[in-house]
């Protein structure tokens, strides 16, 4: 059986597509398959849920350590092979997601990640609170968060809507993927919560241990999809950036 999924062009199919074949040859965590496509529609693998269990959390934090460590040339670059910036969002909102190559995460972080959004967002945000994410952003730049590691190569939207439960274990869905911290998807799937989050955590920290002070870091990992909510969404989420933004200020 199949599943059908329509894209609103024919690049954001495209996009789709390189970031699942991407993440496919890691050899670490399963990825829905494509079995076919044309110009906007992609024919995939149809997926039978089911409930999540301990044991399908341990498997897949060991895979997912296993798909980070596959890597990538630099921090901010698409999946092999693509040209340009990639897409983010949801199917009815996508707007741009700047990849370029960058030697330092933090560097690539602000450039990329973080001061595109803050200024899509405009002024949702008061002067305070966007005095506050520029200096997030320099500390970024001036390497204050860099924990020495090399890119990874990340799903970069894996909140738990995007990891399907099944009698196989855990599949990887609607990837964003591109090079950037491998925390940042440990951080991503605990931004609206995760079933048997700790037992995934805990298991890749086992086969891949995480940096001292990876558990401080949470919120400024998750600041990129937050900023990208308050782009398209604003209330609560204006609040939310700006707390983290004071934090790490």
């Amino acid at each position: 059986m199949t599943h059908t999924k329509t894209e609103p062009s024919e690049r954001a199919s495209d996009w789709e597509v390189a970031g699942l074949d991407w993440l496919r040859v890691a050899g670490g965590a399963a990825v829905v398959r494509v079995l076919a496509r044309d110009a906007r529609t992609l024919q995939l693998e149809a997926l039978t849920p089911t409930a999540p269990s301990a044991a399908a959390a341990e498997a897949f934090g060991r895979g997912l350590a296993a798909t980070h460590a596959a890597g990538a040339p630099a921090f901010g670059v698409g999946p092999d092979g693509w040209r340009g910036d990639g897409l983010q969002g949801p199917v009815d909102g996508l707007i741009p997601l700047p990849l370029a190559a960058f030697e330092k995460w933090g560097e690539m972080y602000a450039s990329l990640r973080l001061e595109p959004l803050v200024e899509r967002a405009g002024c949702r945000f008061a002067s305070d609170q966007r005095a506050d994410l520029d200096r997030v952003c320099s500390r970024l730049r001036a390497g204050d968060f860099d924990t020495g590691e090399r890119p990874a190569r990340i799903h970069g939207d894996l909140w738990s809507g995007n990891l399907m439960w099944t009698p196989d274990g855990c599949v990887l869905i609607d990837p964003m993927a591109h090079a950037g911290h491998r925390e940042s998807d440990l951080a991503t799937l605990a931004l609206f919560g995760c079933p048997h989050l700790e037992r995934i955590r805990a298991a890749y920290d086992e086969t891949a241990p995480l940096a001292d002070g990876w558990r401080d870091r949470v919120p400024l990992m998750q600041l990129h999809l937050v900023l990208l909510h308050v782009v398209l969404f604003g209330g609560g989420y204006v609040t939310e950036a700006a707390s983290i933004a004071r934090r790490f200020r």
